[in-house]
């Protein structure tokens, strides 16, 4: 196994040849402290998301972490693959800020860090929650657009807003608005999402007014007003009327930022390319997706992609193909991931136009394939739990599983799963489920490892249980705060603290410019591959 020091990766990061860096912990353990470019991959999922993250296994990738031993394991892993070019950092991340570069926090900076660079470059205009609600008080002629996606908006909202995540703002601008005059406010739950869908609208030539909303629906809390709950007001799911504006303009910006354009046949080329790596990503929301798509391609809404890039995409200076149906949606992503992480962009022109495949297809996993496990249907599982025979594990992430889980589950997290070992005692069945069954597949082994009972997969998983009208059991408390090892705890994720929480959230947002300045490799505007 090939080790290097942190002075060899910090060459490697800036020599403009394609590179990967996978970060082996959980996200509890990542979030805390990790390199600027750091993808985390951690063990529990490493299966399902190394093969996605890696579409060339001939990539040159470093393997890090926080020196506690995570980075080799990955790293054997992606051995066995037959990645060709693994690396581990010596000393992990620890050894990075002894060498004296920089260390971020948080998740996803980037994205959240160039959406700060976006407002200081173009000089975005935003109001404050007070001045926001003053102008609702005072009737104003306006619309608030909020660019996350529906289940976030659901959870909270600015009273009167209407859900349009950002990689549709500009798509479906015209559903809302007419008038010139009317002014366009857009927010978030923080800061850069309101700063990116505001400067999406304007850098698109909308002739309205738009600004952000300044620190989205945590400035309105902190401000001391109400956010809505269970709204779902959104964009009609048709056409827009005004798609071929709506083309003209995102044409404009995609071609202003060095975004190029490729057919199908040109694709099949690229993909061909055995010494680059090429991302295909469907930028259409998920519902669209699943009725018909390339079958190269993953799922990655616009929006979320530019603002969570690191969910899809890891190997620096790659090459990354849009598609979309109208062009539009994928030129404005175009347009921003160009400005965002100097990878070669292209637009897919005729995407769509030939042989296309259904559904949400779920990540190839040969491992979990080899594993062979009886499974129960919710109906025997009901069953068996009013009779008292039964031990459920749940291997969703922890803010999902206290959001809705099968009543007196257990909450456990793969490669870890000895710590709820004093639980699962005596002869009683066993019953794993996780959102993705080849997750769940991939824990037995561990779990036989630990239990005498006999071990089964849930049919379908939670979701099949929850659809089958079975009840649901909810607790914000379990896991608590200080276990949920596998996630970076957002503010409104706290139990405790939420409002110092949120003040430290929106002050870690501001402060990225400042660090990525100090970090040096990543120049937000100025790539030129």
């Amino acid at each position: 196994m090939k080790r290097i020091d942190a002075a060899t990766l910090k060459g490697w990061i800036g020599d403009g040849q394609e590179l990967a860096i996978l970060d082996a912990r959980e996200e509890g353990g990542f979030g805390p402290s990790h390199l600027f470019w750091a993808v985390p991959c951690p063990l529990s999922r490493m299966e399902l998301r190394a093969p996605a993250l890696l579409p060339r296994l001939d990539v040159r990738i470093t393997c890090v972490d926080g020196g506690e031993g995570c980075a080799e394991i990955l790293a054997a892993y992606l051995l066995s693959l037959g990645c060709s070019d693994v690396s581990v950092l010596s000393g992990g991340t620890p050894a990075w800020v002894a060498a004296g570069y920089v260390a971020f926090s948080g998740v996803h900076v980037p994205s959240k860090a160039f959406g700060e660079w976006v407002e200081h470059h173009y000089e975005t205009p935003s109001v404050s929650a007070q001045e926001l609600h003053a102008m609702i008080t005072e009737k104003r002629d306006m619309v608030i657009l909020d660019s996350r996606p529906m289940e976030e908006f659901v959870r909270m909202s600015i009273p009167g807003g209407i859900d349009v995540p950002g990689g549709e703002l500009v798509y479906r601008f015209g559903e809302f608005v007419t008038r010139p005059e009317t002014l366009v406010v857009v927010n978030c739950a923080g800061r850069t999402r309101s700063i990116m869908g505001a400067e999406s609208l304007r850098s698109a030539g909308i002739p309205n007014e738009v600004v952000a909303l300044r620190n989205g629906t945590m400035g309105w809390e902190l401000a001391g007003f109400t956010c809505a709950h269970g709204r779902t007001e959104s964009y009609p799911s048709r056409l827009p009327p005004d798609v071929e504006t709506a083309l003209s303009r995102a044409d404009r910006f995609a071609r202003q930022h060095g975004v190029r354009f490729i057919t199908r046949a040109e694709l099949a080329a690229l993909t061909a390319d055995a010494t680059r790596t090429t991302h295909v990503l469907d930028v259409r929301a998920p519902e669209e997706y699943a009725e018909g798509h390339l079958a190269s391609s993953l799922n990655a809404p616009g929006g979320q992609l530019v603002q969570s890039v690191d969910m899809w995409v890891a190997v620096r200076h790659a090459r990354i193909v849009l598609v979309d149906d109208t062009g539009v949606r994928a030129r404005m992503s175009a347009g921003w991931l160009r400005q965002l992480g100097g990878w070669e962009v292209f637009v897919l022109t005729d995407g769509l136009s030939g042989r296309l495949e259904s559904g949400i297809p779920q990540p190839p996993c040969p491992e979990a394939d080899a594993i062979h496990v009886p499974q129960i249907s919710p109906a025997e599982l009901a069953a068996m739990a009013t009779a008292g025979s039964v031990q459920v594990v749940d291997l969703a992430r922890s803010v999902q599983f206290r959001a809705g889980h099968v009543p007196s589950a257990i909450w456990g997290l793969r490669g870890r799963l000895a710590r709820i070992a004093k639980h699962l005692t005596g002869d009683r069945q066993v019953v794993v489920t996780a959102p993705e069954a080849a997750l769940a597949k991939l824990a037995v082994p561990e779990l036989r490892a630990l239990v005498s009972a006999p071990v089964k997969l849930l049919t379908g998983g939670t979701a099949a249980w929850k659809a089958a009208g079975f009840p649901m059991q909810a607790d914000r408390r379990n896991p608590e705060d200080r276990d949920c090892e596998d996630v970076h705890l957002l503010p409104f994720d706290h139990n405790d603290g939420v409002e110092e929480a949120m003040l430290a959230y929106l002050a870690w947002e501001v402060d990225l410019v400042n660090e990525v300045h100090k970090d040096g490799d990543a120049p937000f505007g100025a790539w030129r591959s």
